[in-house]
């Protein structure tokens, strides 16, 4: 008889992740011999521009490359990251004391919280927001995750009067995923005196500082002050979610307190995908400006981003044009799960915005499709009313 293994309890309590659910649904109708079109995850379908590549394919022969590399990442790369913040945002940073290099984001997210939360304490996760805030980052730390709402008539922006005071960590996303909302260097501060004053650890997803449009430029917190930490991802400015590499920078104890984490967990990125890494900062000009191919990549997810919004709005739903990420964020009107199940048995693959906190009624879509594409979906999405 084949033995039966019981999850533990913290893993018991994580809802099933949003796409797992998506996939199994989406695969049923393409066993039917449906052709799907997927704005679900956020996966860039553009390429990862050549230059990038070809760094890392020159750096993979390089037998000391090949080599374990430090928890915190190597020091050129770290010099890169600290030069990029120079460019981009005017900030000072110490690449050997503010910068830690991560295997993405993600688990940076999840890691900072191991390193600072102790069992009881409370974690504030906007809602709507992605879901490691307040799913794995609070459970598997016995953590109270208070969620605070993000509302429309706000612009999206979280309400730090909304929230309960003397926090031990504070998450917060801008540009937002999945709303697209952003935020500016004044709003910023605003959020980081309030932490400062409740001693709340800011823990800033900025993620999608540089898929921004029409004239917006996102700020980094490191602007409002050095009393956070802020995550930043390769995986969207420059299509690399398969390279899986980010990078923290911020106060010297928060970074040096998740490099002590991470030491116990892993052995650092791989040093030649790191070195891809310095090849993708070095795509900006001395003015903080993406060039060339990574700049092509994002006005295209801006053209999409139209196109998307402007063929909702003809169909009847109401839709705001996002300054940030490369999501739609919309109302459509109804239950988001029923919305989702109709839209994939049309063949349109989509998120409810119930997967990541947020009440009832909003539909996430990842301009992750070509335009032609896109106006077949739409197409194939009807009238509001239908």
């Amino acid at each position: 008889m084949p033995v039966s293994y019981k999850q533990a309890e913290r893993l018991q309590k994580l809802p099933p992740y949003l796409f797992v659910r998506l996939e199994k649904l989406a695969a049923a109708k393409r066993a039917e011999g449906v052709k799907m079109i997927d704005f679900g995850i956020g996966d860039p379908d553009l390429p990862c521009p050549g230059e990038i590549v070809r760094a890392m394919k020159k750096a993979a022969d390089v037998n000391e490359n090949q080599k374990y590399s430090s928890s915190q990442g190597e020091k050129d790369l770290r010099e890169a990251i600290a030069e990029y913040y120079k460019k981009r945002f005017n900030a000072k940073i110490d690449p050997d004391a503010n910068v830690c290099v991560t295997i993405g984001s993600k688990e940076a997210i999840f890691n900072i919280a191991q390193a600072f939360v102790n069992d009881g304490e409370t974690i504030i996760a906007p809602a709507p927001g992605y879901p490691v805030y307040s799913g794995a980052a609070s459970i598997f730390n016995n953590a109270v995750c208070e969620k605070v709402a993000l509302k429309h008539e706000n612009n999206w922006l979280l309400d730090v009067d909304d929230c309960p005071e003397h926090a031990r960590m504070m998450y917060l996303n801008y540009p937002n995923n999945p709303t697209g909302a952003v935020a500016d260097v004044d709003y910023l501060k605003k959020v980081m005196k309030w932490a400062g004053r409740n001693k709340t650890i800011l823990a800033y997803d900025n993620a999608y500082c540089e898929m921004t449009f029409d004239g917006f430029r996102a700020p980094s917190v490191m602007q409002a002050g050095k009393n956070a930490i802020e995550f930043m991802s390769m995986s969207k400015t420059f299509c690399m979610t398969g390279f899986r590499l980010g990078f923290a920078v911020g106060h010297e104890n928060l970074v040096a307190g998740l490099t002590k984490c991470k030491g116990q967990i892993d052995s650092g990125a791989p040093i030649f995908i790191q070195k891809a890494a310095i090849a993708a900062l070095q795509m900006y000009n001395d003015k903080g400006e993406l060039k060339d191919a990574a700049r092509k990549n994002i006005e295209e997810y801006g053209e999409r981003r139209k196109v998307i919004v402007e063929g909702l709005r003809d169909l009847g739903y109401e839709c705001d044009m996002p300054k940030g990420t490369f999501y739609v964020w919309f109302n459509c009107g109804r239950n988001s799960g029923d919305f989702t199940k109709d839209m994939i048995d049309k063949g349109v693959i989509v998120t409810p915005g119930t997967g990541f906190g947020s009440e009832e009624g909003y539909i996430r879509m990842a301009a992750t499709k070509p335009i032609d594409q896109i106006e077949i979906a739409l197409k194939r999405m009807g009238k509001k009313n239908d």
